[in-house]
């Protein structure tokens, strides 16, 4: 398996090299030229800041980096990592977080095609989140007080994107996919969070690229880059969060793992 650990720190090439994990550094703060980045041949980096780890995903498709070959992909976070099972292991160092998180996908997930990770459950959030951000919403619509699954994908990434935005992308997309995510986004009261995602083959993670990249883009001419607030700024990123969560359960055979929380920056090698 090759696993792409995604960085936006200097610093962290030693750890996820120790890791057993392909360094990538995005963003301004990348000077080393040991790391994978996003700035050569055919690419988008100038948008980081609004697309996220999905400048990295461009930059991939658009210059056949990965072998047509290559079985097992992951993409993971210098403070976000699979793992097969949650523990109650605090993780004091580098070496406790090496030996837990996960490094080859083991043969009873093989037959799967994509691993997502394990859902978070929108109408599980505390109210008070939504009413700090849209509090005339919920006022004007009382069932989302009572009826849990009102909360939807959709209510939430109108609570916390911009009221519509979701509405405005899903008319972008092919026709192919514009009524099943409508509906699914509808529907659906969790999603997989994190942009993070395993794909058995080269083939898979390419006919995905096809799908959301070119839909990304032409999103572009309807929010722009004049966004303010990381709710808004990120909305091409927010997008992509919610459009894989689709993708990868109409389009593939999928499974979930739990996706630890443990930043790097604060583990030492020994």
């Amino acid at each position: 398996m090759n696993m792409y650990c995604i960085t936006i720190f200097d610093n962290h090439y030693s750890k996820i090299k120790h890791l057993g994990y392909t360094p990538v550094g995005l963003g301004p703060s990348i000077s080393s030229n040991k790391f994978l980045t996003d700035v050569n041949g055919k690419n988008i980096s100038k948008k980081n800041s609004y697309y996220g780890e999905y400048t990295f995903h461009y930059w991939l498709w658009k210059n056949n980096i990965i072998p047509k070959e290559s079985k097992w992909i992951g993409f993971c976070q210098y403070r976000k990592f699979w793992i097969l099972k949650n523990t109650k292991t605090k993780y004091n160092n580098l070496n406790e977080l090496n030996d837990n998180i996960l490094k080859t996908v083991p043969d009873h997930l093989q037959n799967y095609e994509s691993i997502l990770g394990e859902p978070l459950f929108i109408n599980q959030f505390i109210l008070s989140k939504f009413l700090k951000n849209n509090f005339h919403t919920m006022i004007k619509n009382p069932n989302l007080f009572f009826d849990r699954n009102k909360r939807s994908i959709k209510f939430h990434f109108d609570m916390m994107h911009g009221k519509g935005n979701l509405d405005k992308a899903i008319k972008l997309l092919d026709k192919k996919d514009q009524n099943d995510f409508d509906e699914f986004v509808n529907r659906e009261v969790s999603f997989n969070p994190h942009n993070m995602f395993i794909c058995k083959s080269h083939e898979i993670l390419n006919q995905y690229y096809s799908s959301v990249l070119p839909w990304l883009e032409k999103c572009e001419n309807e929010f722009g880059f004049n966004l303010d607030g990381y709710g808004l700024k990120r909305i091409y990123g927010f997008l992509a969060e919610r459009y894989l969560s689709y993708w990868f359960k109409k389009y593939t055979k999928h499974t979930t793992l739990p996706i630890l929380f443990k930043d790097i920056s604060e583990l030492d090698i020994n």
